[in-house]
């Protein structure tokens, strides 16, 4: 193992390995930022949303009923 980095400069494997690996990281942000279901910026579009909307757990909290003042 030793004399592969004999033939390889070290610095400049790991300098183009690390680069490569931060451009690999943000190719595949931008790809699940631009899916509906894995966009955790703007939530769920389209079909996705309103399918959301209509589910109970999404829909808002009711009031409860006001309580008279003690006198």
């Amino acid at each position: 193992m030793w004399r592969i980095w004999l033939i390889f400069d070290p610095r400049r494997t790991l300098v183009a390995l690390f680069t490569f690996l931060f451009v690999l990281a943000l190719l595949i942000h931008f790809i699940l930022l631009s899916t509906d279901r894995f966009n955790w910026l703007d939530g769920p579009r389209g079909q996705n949303a309103a399918m959301t909307a209509s589910s109970p757990a999404a829909a808002p909290p009711v009031a409860a009923a006001p309580v008279a003042p003690a006198q």
